[in-house]
């Protein structure tokens, strides 16, 4: 299908049914890590809105009165979990994306999944500031909406250097309160080893700051979803990138969490 696809989590025990409004392969963002092979600087392309709400609800038929759990899905992992609009690029660059959070209200509404399935949007977070995406997020809110929003680095030189991205911590945390007043929200932060070397203390020490930040402002963040390199990078960095050893990253979650927020390490 052009924007559905199905993904089986045996740690969620469900199936996520994801949506991607960038089947062109453009993002705003190039992080160095990203599995997007032939991924481009842009914008989400125009979204044929009929043909999405086709296939997400024939999808969820499939799921609920198909053979597709009996057939593809382990025994353990045979529930709808949640739709996440992820894919291979910035989903909130979708202009219609108001459109969208609608008509998947709609198809949750038709199939009796409201209120017992997530909607999580998996975003960059850079255009938070926008009046469609702050729209759309208030939609979502209605749909047990969830945000999973990126934070890979919080000094300007490691969102240009991991993310190339133009943006400075300042608006970072700006457009973080302004998706966390809208939805349940947590951090999703990627770290790694580039060159032969773990993040500095320098990128540690800021991050920590931010936390703090963060709990002391009193933003209403869940926690953090702190992971490692799971599958290679499609990108040019790709050799300099390695995996943490698991035990880096889960001491890093245990300096977040004496912070005041949660951590769920993922390696």
């Amino acid at each position: 299908m052009t924007y559905v696809y199905p993904v089986v989590s045996r740690r969620a025990g469900g199936v996520s049914v994801g949506i991607n409004l960038n089947p062109n392969n453009a993002c705003n963002w190039r992080c160095v890590y990203c599995q997007v092979p032939g991924l481009t600087r842009g914008a989400a392309p125009e979204i044929n809105l009929s043909l999405l709400e086709h296939e997400l609800a024939s999808f969820l038929h499939e799921l609920m009165h198909g053979d597709f759990m009996a057939t593809r899905v382990p025994e353990s992992a045979r529930r709808i979990n949640d739709i996440a609009l992820s894919g291979n690029g910035e989903p909130t660059s979708a202009k219609a994306f108001v459109e969208v959070i609608g008509l998947i209200g709609r198809a949750v509404a038709r199939f009796g999944l409201t209120g017992k399935i997530k909607l999580i949007l998996i975003t960059n977070g850079s255009l938070m500031d926008k009046a469609y995406v702050q729209d759309g997020l208030h939609q979502m809110r209605t749909l047990n909406g969830e945000v999973w929003f990126k934070l890979d680095s919080a000094t300007r030189e490691g969102l240009r250097r991991i993310n190339h991205a133009k943006l400075s911590p300042e608006r970072v945390f700006a457009n973080l309160q302004a998706v966390a007043s809208q939805c349940a929200t947590w951090l999703q932060t990627c770290l790694f080893v580039i060159d032969g070397t773990p993040p500095s203390a320098l990128e540690q020490q800021a991050y920590l700051d931010f936390v703090r930040r963060i709990v002391s402002a009193g933003v209403p963040v869940q926690g953090v979803l702190l992971y490692g390199l799971a599958r290679p990078s499609q990108q040019p960095e790709a050799p300099r990138l390695s995996a943490l050893p698991a035990d880096w990253l889960e001491a890093f979650a245990e300096k977040i969490r004496a912070r005041g927020l949660a951590v769920r390490v993922s390696v």
